[in-house]
């Protein structure tokens, strides 16, 4: 049975009409549970607050490998892999995860199906089997997945950042496992692997620990019900969370330069302070302040002048890797060949931009500008999918008050200068960690990464020398963001007269046709515009294709600081290449949609070609897709 219903009020969007209740069973499993009556598929998430830093010396990956197991079968259901298959012959699908300090569980179905789909997930955590058949199988599924990952460069760059970090700090763990730290070195040590699994499961899967989100079509009352039902089994042995105190890097893994060798081609620069983690301020959002403004793509940005400069394609800022004792604000820039010929340069030309933001103090009306901007992502958001609904939830749920497990960190609130600049204090070169990554490293590296292979070098870069190289960096005008124009302040909903069916033919001409449909079924204060622009000539051959496309591609990077600031405030627009010539696209909150597209015919109207662009565009051009879609969450 449950404690009962919590009295506690989760805050959710203005347009959700979904009902949320906070239970916790008597064996102190808290859960969430979701009601939506409109739901043609039904979804759960369990999320446990333990994971690979958990792992035992010794035997690297036993979390995941746990994770495995769970999925082939229970006392209740011992037929093997049976879970998996009753949901995907139920028009569903199951899958989970293993994190540093969680691990997380989940699976859609169809409604008609749910409540024996339920009563299968929840005996993983009541009695699953872990049979020795199946300890060897999935040992090699869990050494087949390490070897696909070992070609991704995101998961050898991601060791590589681990591995230069202490040995002492569950951050240097390798955490998926294969073969090896789950068969050959355990047997050597004299360990069986299997027993080695049931104690960690018995030590550390306590309903104490877990936290289970529950999406049904039924009401609160009966999916209560439900769930008391199938998880009041699950033990609890009154564990503690666990906690690991002290920081992944030393000073010997500061003022460092790691330069690896990408499997692709292209060259990437990430840029990385260790910070302290801002989860305990999180209605504060310092690292939303910064990332807001390090990683803008406006005029006067460091993205603008490195796009003008041609030696970057994209730059990324933000908080990583974060836990409650520590975390990571890293800056990711995809480098051009020319850019790769001019590191200093960017290293230089970003902490110029640090140092402006130094000078200009934390400001006010940049962080209303994000408070706006959040509340109108968080209250208008479209729904997405069930299944990804509540594993974001479940994910959260250990770090948030429950009055939060909808918002998280989405909407900061509470404007506290010291709290941001405590963060910017700590981007310095004192504090830095750099990793390039580029197929040019080839020959050029003297180590390896022992988990992935992975060949790389290390240069110690001192403050003097980051000094340096901001003295020497070319003089560009940076400066802050300029007040955005496309926040929305209506956000009203226009009520049609009737519900209609079909598009309405509103004015027509020699040139063109305008037809309109009113919205009458999602009620938010958005709206979509296609333009079809009909141009023959764009289609007589394949190099008039190609040519369109280039001219699309150069329509956007003309935009693109424009029409970041669009983005931003949550309008996104799209330029793409069809059968007939070419359409522009534009979707998001109608109040300022009309700015946005008068300035994109006006850019049409005047388009020129910028050689120095052009270049960059056609250098970018690897793939050609003719016919393309838009697809926005928001």
């Amino acid at each position: 049975m449950a404690v009962g219903a919590s009295e506690i009020e989760i805050l959710k969007p203005r347009c959700d009409k979904r009902e949320y209740r906070r239970i916790v069973l008597a064996n102190s499993l808290e859960a969430l549970i979701i009601s939506d009556p409109e739901t043609d598929k039904a979804a759960a998430s369990m999320n446990v607050s333990v994971g690979s830093f958990s792992d035992p010396d010794g035997l690297e990956g036993l979390a995941h490998f746990l994770e495995h197991m769970l999925f082939y079968a229970s006392k209740k259901y011992p037929v093997e892999d049976s879970y998996s298959k009753f949901i995907t012959e139920h028009g569903g699908s199951t899958n989970a995860y293993t994190a540093s300090e969680h691990t997380n569980y989940h699976f859609d179905v169809n409604v008609d199906s749910f409540e024996e789909a339920l009563d299968r997930f929840a005996q993983f955590f009541i009695s699953p089997l872990m049979s020795p058949d199946a300890t060897l199988r999935e040992i090699k599924a869990v050494d087949s997945e390490n070897q696909k990952n070992l070609l991704s460069d995101g998961w050898r760059m991601s060791q590589l950042q681990k591995h230069l970090s202490s040995r002492n700090h569950p951050y240097h763990k390798f955490g998926t496992g294969n073969w090896n730290t789950l068969e050959v070195q355990p047997k050597l040590n004299g360990l069986d692997t299997r027993l080695e699994l049931i104690k960690f499961y018995e030590k550390n899967y306590s309903a104490n620990l877990m936290h289970l989100v529950v999406y049904a079509r039924e009401g609160l009352d009966a999916i209560q019900s439900l769930v008391e039902q199938k998880f009041c089994d699950i033990q609890n042995s009154g564990r503690n969370n666990s906690c690991f105190p002290g920081q992944p890097c030393s000073s010997e893994h500061l003022q460092i330069l790691a330069k690896a060798v990408r499997i692709k081609q292209g060259h990437i620069l990430r840029i990385v302070w260790p910070i302290a983690p801002t989860i305990q301020n999180y209605k504060e959002g310092p690292c939303r302040y910064l990332s807001h403004l390090i990683g803008h793509e406006g005029e006067g940005s460091v993205f603008f002048i490195l796009k003008q400069l041609g030696w970057a394609l994209s730059l990324e800022a933000g908080e990583g890797d974060w836990s409650l004792e520590f975390s990571f604000f890293s800056v990711s820039i995809e480098l051009t060949d020319k850019g790769h010929e001019h590191i200093e340069d960017i290293v230089g030309i970003l902490f110029r931009y640090i140092d402006l933001l130094q000078n200009s103090g934390v400001n006010n009306w940049i962080f209303d500008e994000l408070v706006a901007i959040s509340e109108t992502q968080f209250h208008y958001q479209d729904k997405i999918s069930p299944g990804r609904y509540v594993v974001n939830i479940a994910s959260n749920m250990q770090n948030f008050p429950p009055e939060d497990w909808l918002v998280t960190w989405s909407l900061p609130s509470n404007f506290v200068p010291n709290t941001i600049q405590k963060i910017l204090d700590e981007l310095t070169p004192e504090n830095i960690r750099m990793f390039w990554e580029s197929k040019n490293f080839e020959g050029c590296t003297d180590s390896v990464e022992p988990w992935y292979g992975t060949s790389y070098s290390v240069e110690k870069v001192t403050v003097s020398i980051i000094k340096h190289w901001i003295a020497k960096a070319p003089e560009v005008d940076l400066h802050l963001p300029k007040q955005n124009v496309f926040i929305p302040s209506d956000l009203t909903i226009k009520n049609a007269q009737e519900k209609v069916k079909y598009p309405i033919l509103l004015r027509t001409s020699s040139f063109s046709r305008l037809w309109y449909k009113p919205d009458t079924m999602f009620s938010m204060p958005k709206a979509y515009i296609k333009v079809e622009f009909n141009c023959p000539p764009s289609i007589v051959s394949p190099e008039a294709e190609v040519l369109t496309y280039i001219f699309t591609k150069l329509l956007i990077d003309y935009l693109n600081e424009y029409a970041y600031y669009a983005e931003v405030a949550g309008l996104y627009y799209g330029i793409y290449n069809t059968s007939t010539g070419f359409e522009v696209i534009v979707v998001g909150y109608n109040d300022k949609m009309q700015i946005l597209l008068e300035t994109i015919v006006g850019r049409i109207e005047q388009f020129e070609v910028k050689p120095d662009r052009f270049f960059v565009i056609k250098v970018s051009f690897n793939t050609f897709k003719i016919h393309s879609s838009i697809t926005t969450d928001n």
